[in-house]
């Protein structure tokens, strides 16, 4: 994709998405009317473009949640699984440590510890020290004059000393602290800041000792203290979701919503309190563990930072493989109400109190909740059935929500009542482009559409500009239809390098860089659209090429200017210039132009 030109003219801005130089010999004509009195224009809502973060490709942990240990708690695996030091490494001579699981934590909610016994003594000196290693998600990124707080949880009957490091590949510490504790059989919380004295992006957390004797380790953290307002949010991935200026936030799935068994979902009460005391949980869909450290807390408290409305996705008695009979949903749907009560209750009531003691009394803007993820799609789950319970209970106890249905309205009504319906769609770029017309016949009676899963996948390989010009035609046929579309987001959102489970997707990382593919750009040509007003326009064209145009006006808020935003969609190798734009009332006067693309 090439942009034919970038022009600002008495407050006119032209974008062209196009495959190559764009040639005079084309015949289009793009005629708008932006007279002040046009009944035909109409405002775009403000909830437009938003953003959606789900917890796939390491999105979360090990990624916009800044924690650097992995598996910190020794949890991976869950209660009813064998245990491991998954992750973990012995260092030093092996002959004078050995590790295990035990069951013996201090945490009620996650009972796994690591037994650490050390042989080191007066007959067998230890002199450089034995103990375990962590390497982070695929390195931890320790820069030079930055701090972190390390945390861990410790119980011995004994005094010990703890060497903490970290060390790069190449075995030379970045950064080091040593701290004497003296052991009386109980757990204690040791915390400890560390200042880098150099710069290591693949470093690797080392807890060493040459003291004899019997360790229980357990809940180990590490994280920067330079996360965004210190809120957790790793500060690079953050700018990047927040230069996308999005109006809502759509959490926490996705699939990871449902898991592909019940036991593996996203259980919102597990994921809230002290990190120390979360249990974690398998993500089963996507075949990793999450700690949860960005839980449901988080994720409100992230829509906040963002300036964007929470919706929250709750599961509705579907796991990907199982489900809960309508007769037995009910706990499901006191679970729904009951995280409602969290995120806006009273700081008096039963779980706004909760959240009140999590540091924040003041409710947060939860006006969205969405009914399971993609389970209308399953025709042998009854979907129907259970959506209803959370309907009636949800519009019962709080009638201002908004209700968001995931069955399918764009071609028929539904037949149950919702306040807006979800569309998901994943085709390749020559479909995406034809989407351009989706919601052209779409009623305007029913509930409004909430796009909360587009992108080109079968053609786009990692990302690529074939799918971001189709993405870029596709937007503009939603905001030609915002009179029905509502809201719309990306998916997914981040990809960790290192772990490819679902490509492409719009920002990219690893422990210390990130970057937007080309569909991360397209949406920032987009970030206008919301509250903007649409200009009807008429594209006339001899090129037998697909071609798409749409026209906003916005106001500037650094400028409070008006600007008149034009974008011009031509499909491979299309011959296009837009020869005669009219133009009326755009700012103080009228005027006509005619304007080139070139």
């Amino acid at each position: 994709m090439a942009y034919c030109s970038l022009k600002v003219l008495f407050g006119v801005v032209l974008y062209a998405f196009a495959f190559q130089h764009c040639y005079a010999d084309a015949n289009s004509t793009l005629i708008v009317n932006a007279a002040s009195n046009n009944a035909t224009a109409r405002q775009i809502p403000n909830t437009f473009l938003g953003v959606f973060v789900e917890e796939i490709n390491h999105a979360g942990a090990g990624g916009l949640w800044a924690e650097l240990v992995i598996n910190r708690g020794f949890e991976a695996g869950g209660p009813n699984n064998a245990l491991n030091v998954y992750n973990w490494s012995i260092i030093g001579d092996e002959s004078s440590i050995s590790v295990s699981i035990s069951r013996t934590s201090c945490f009620e909610r996650n009972k796994a510890a690591l037994q650490m016994e050390v042989y080191c003594g007066a007959h067998k000196p230890c002199p450089y020290g034995v103990g375990i290693s962590n390497p982070g998600y695929w390195g931890m990124n320790i820069e030079q004059g930055k701090r972190y707080k390390v945390v861990y949880h410790v119980k011995s009957e004994r005094k010990f000393d703890f060497q903490l490091s970290f060390t790069g590949v190449d075995v030379i510490k970045v950064a080091s602290s040593r701290r004497h504790v003296y052991g009386d059989g109980k757990w204690k919380r040791v915390e400890t800041i560390v200042e880098a004295k150099t710069t290591n992006h693949y470093s690797s957390l080392q807890i060493t000792t040459t003291r004899e004797g019997s360790y229980l380790l357990d809940q180990v953290s590490v994280m920067p203290l330079d996360t965004y307002m210190g809120h957790g949010f790793r500060n690079d991935l953050f700018q990047m979701v927040a230069d996308l200026k999005p109006k809502f936030l759509r959490f926490p799935g996705g699939c990871y919503v449902e898991g592909n068994y019940l036991r593996n979902r996203f259980q919102w009460k597990d994921t809230i309190g002290p990190w120390e005391e979360r249990p974690g949980h398998l993500g089963d869909v996507w075949n990793y563990w999450s700690d949860d450290g960005i839980g449901f807390f988080e994720y409100l408290l992230l829509a906040e930072d963002l300036g964007a409305l929470p919706i929250w996705v709750f599961n509705a008695g579907f796991g990907l493989n199982d489900e809960i009979d309508t007769s037995s949903i009910e706990s499901y749907v006191q679970d729904a109400l009951d995280g409602i009560e969290f995120a806006r209750g009273s700081p008096t009531s039963q779980w706004g109190s909760v959240r009140a003691a999590m540091g924040h009394p003041t409710p947060f803007d939860l006006r969205y909740v969405a009914v399971g993820n993609e389970n209308c799609w399953q025709t042998y789950f009854n979907y129907q059935g259970n959506y209803l319970k959370f309907y009636e209970a949800i519009k019962a106890a709080y009638p201002d929500i908004q209700i968001i249905s995931n069955c399918d309205a764009s071609r028929k009504p539904l037949n149950h009542p919702a306040d807006l319906f979800d569309f998901h769609t994943y085709p390749s770029s020559n479909d995406m482009f034809s989407l351009f017309t989706k919601f052209d016949n779409t009623s305007r009676s029913g509930p409004k559409a909430f796009v909360s899963e587009y992108a080109v996948k079968s053609d786009a390989a990692n990302g690529n500009l074939l799918a971001a010009v189709a993405e870029a035609a596709f937007l503009i046929g939603l905001e030609k239809n915002s009179d029905i579309v509502e809201m719309v987001s990306y998916a997914p959102l981040f990809l960790n390098i290192n772990d490819k489970r679902w490509i492409p997707d719009a920002i990219v990382f690893d422990s210390y860089q990130v970057y937007g593919t080309p569909s991360y750009w397209v949406q920032k040509l987009f970030i206008e659209s919301s509250g903007a007003t649409f200009i009807d326009s008429t594209l006339s064209t001899t090129s037998s090429n697909k071609l798409a145009a749409s026209v906003i006006i916005w106001q500037d808020s650094s400028d409070k200017k008006n600007y008149l935003r034009i974008k011009v969609r031509g499909a491979l190798f299309t011959k296009i210039e837009i020869l005669t734009i009219a133009i009326y009332n755009v700012l103080e006067h009228e005027r006509n132009m005619n304007i080139s693309i070139d």
